[in-house]
């Protein structure tokens, strides 16, 4: 189901099984970050081979996360974007139905989140100054009920959703750069020693 005023897609099954996979999840990634492109330029992204790019581009179209780019294409390149802007996972009973697919998109996510915090630390010794000083990561110990806990998500997405500037038509200010900003609530109900 997809929210065509904000570009959200809301995954069901179908789309959940459609992103269970890692290369999946870093394709549709690329397309929302650096918009349209071809399957070889991702490949090469991505360190995989352009056949295994279009084969996941081309499951990602049958489920309706990415579509061929028309406009840029010809008959020896085949141009891909992304149909929408921001994926969400809130069907509360997909994990009861689907709890493998479930895991492994999550396991995606995670590991995509882990590839860019790696980069950006790789790259803080070169990164300017002021920008250094914007990096942040942060761990907040709270004791939430699941309500307190679901409204405080959503109080993030509103603010995230005024300082978002990546979508079409929406011009930045020249000295903008952008930044991965990865929020997680992650329930524990365990307590560690």
């Amino acid at each position: 189901m997809t929210d065509s005023h904000e570009s959200v897609v809301v995954l069901d099954a179908k789309g959940l099984r459609a992103l269970a996979h890692p290369v999946r999840v870093q394709l549709v990634d690329l397309l929302r970050k650096h918009g349209p492109s071809t399957a070889t330029r991702l490949a090469e992204r991505l360190g995989v081979n352009s056949g295994t790019a279009s084969y996941h581009l081309r499951r990602l179209a049958a489920a309706g996360f990415v579509e061929e780019d028309a406009e840029r294409g010809n008959a020896r390149e085949r141009w891909w974007r992304s149909v929408h802007e921001t994926t969400r996972l809130s069907d509360e009973d997909l994990s009861d139905r689907e709890p493998e697919a479930v895991l492994a998109y999550m396991q995606s996510v995670a590991a995509l989140y882990n590839v860019r915090t790696q980069r950006a630390l790789n790259e803080i010794q070169t990164m300017p100054r002021e920008w250094r000083r914007v990096m942040d990561l942060s761990s907040f110990a709270l004791r939430l009920t699941a309500e307190e806990g679901r409204r405080l998500g959503e109080e993030l997405r509103e603010v995230i959703a005024r300082y978002r500037r990546d979508a079409p038509g929406v011009q930045a200010p020249p000295d903008a750069v952008r930044i991965s900003l990865i929020t997680q609530v992650l329930p524990e109900f365990t307590e560690e020693p």
